[in-house]
């Protein structure tokens, strides 16, 4: 037990909490892909209206997450994060019982707002309780029950679906979350520091317009329409930032980003990280179902062989990030991560699992050796002001390198392939656009591996 105020608290209970509610949105995001067919079939929905299921949360995430960092900093973080987990348990609990298809895309959009609560405050409430060189090791076990989510979300959200429907996912979920629900008392006063600002709502508009526009523009990227999108996106980017620069209290910390080459660098390093990374799983299962007819649940393990790497690397990362320069580690992943993708350029109908296993063996180690460390130098560049900032702007930087990693995708696979259904016809186009797509993501990452050692200089 330690005392800083005038009653006790405990650093690792703050901690399990905090992760608790950390490991709530990849699970759920993760297992409910796979209820989407059943879902789909209860309520005869298309493709496109499914895709909205995971789209609505990740949409709601990305419009809050700075205004929900911003509200953490001058209303207190422990607020804003419990009323995360307040708005995120109420959408679990809504959903089982929605009755439309309409409902369920309304309550997963509520579930975004409480997630954009809880991930915008959670790095910055470890970030104040633990001093620097206990930090790295705070941060690093946090992002370890982000990779726990993301491999049991699919195995425990098939089984759940089979043997109790799809809304158990949302039973499960709102259960998970009832420990922290109860445990405003637990976190010390300290944690909860206000600093009273305006509040930037034209900020607020113009952000949740243009992330609207961008959103819509990479799904219809090929189209007029998606093109007229993205056309209004640049234009809002372009208002947004005057907006900000004149701001005295602005949702992006413009001055911030401009003056402190470490937090701009790093946050860069985040945001092709993750648009480098994230499609990958996606693309691995499609390769291995369509071209090397797998089953959905032996292609699923296969690719439990990432994550469970992370799993175990991140929490050594953030220990080494906690002895040596975070971003020197940063680097090293980001690197070992662009050769684990330009390895899969070579993707091929006999390429053997071996190799493709060590690949994911060695992603996992170059995404796990990045992430915790990153965050760390990020969150040590600013002060106790900037904190919730900089911890919405690190949720921010993954939530949007997500977006486009899926865009990028769906950009390539439009104009090599079209609309074609993918059969045994088509699998040479298929394949042309993994080469490609692998291709490009690896060339991103040497990139990033060059924004992230210049911040070290």
């Amino acid at each position: 037990m330690e005392q800083e105020d005038s009653k006790p608290y405990s650093r690792k209970l703050i901690l399990i909490l905090i992760t608790i509610a950390t490991f709530l949105n990849p699970f759920t995001g993760t297992a409910i892909n796979l209820a989407l067919p059943v879902i789909g079939t209860e309520f005869s929905a298309d493709a496109t209206t499914l895709a909205w299921v995971s789209s609505a949360y990740l949409l709601a995430s990305v419009i809050f997450l700075l205004p929900a960092g911003k509200l953490g900093d001058s209303r207190g973080k422990v607020t804003v994060f419990m009323a995360g987990i307040v708005v995120y348990t109420a959408g679990a609990i809504l959903t089982i019982f929605t009755p439309t298809i309409g409902t369920l895309l309304i309550f997963r959009f509520l579930q975004g707002i409480g997630g954009a609560m809880l991930y915008a405050n959670s790095v910055a409430l470890i970030t104040h309780l633990y001093p620097p060189g206990e930090r790295g090791y705070a941060i690093g076990l946090n992002i370890t029950a982000v990779y726990a989510a993301l491999s049991l979300g699919p195995f425990l959200g098939g089984i759940l679906t089979q043997f109790f429907g799809w809304r158990s996912i949302f039973v499960v979920t709102a259960l998970i979350a009832v420990p922290v629900l109860f445990s405003a008392d637990k976190f010390p006063a300290f944690l909860n520091d206000r600093h009273r600002e305006d509040f930037d709502i034209p900020g607020l508009v113009l952000s949740s317009a243009l992330i609207l526009c961008l959103f819509l523009g990479l799904a219809k990227a090929t189209t007029p329409t998606g093109l007229a999108f993205l056309a209004a996106a640049l234009l809002l980017g372009a208002a947004f930032y005057q907006v900000e620069r004149r701001h005295p209290s602005p949702l992006l910390p413009v001055s911030l980003l401009a003056s402190n080459r470490v937090f701009a660098a790093s946050n860069g390093a985040a945001l092709i990280n993750y648009s480098a990374t994230y499609a990958v799983g996606f693309l691995l299962s499609l390769y291995l179902q369509y071209v090397r007819g797998y089953e959905p649940a032996a292609a699923g393990t296969l690719l439990l062989v990432q994550p469970v790497v992370q799993i175990f690397v991140a929490p050594a990362a953030g220990r080494l990030a906690d002895r040596i320069q975070p971003g020197l580690v940063a680097s090293v992943g980001m690197g070992l991560s662009a050769v684990a993708l330009f390895g899969f350029s070579f993707l091929s109908p006999t390429m053997p699992i071996a190799a493709i296993v060590a690949l994911l063996v060695l992603l996992g180690v170059g995404v796990g050796l990045f992430s915790s460390p990153n965050t760390t130098a990020i969150m040590g560049s600013v002060t106790k002001r900037d904190y919730g900032c900089a911890s919405a702007m690190t949720a921010m930087m993954r939530s949007l390198g997500m977006m486009l990693s899926m865009g990028a995708v769906l950009v390539v696979f439009a104009v090599v392939m079209g609309s074609t259904v993918v059969t045994p016809a088509v699998f040479p186009d298929f394949l042309l656009s993994l080469h490609l797509i692998f291709l490009a993501l690896a060339v991103l990452s040497a990139f990033g591996v060059v924004l992230s050692l210049r911040r070290n200089k």
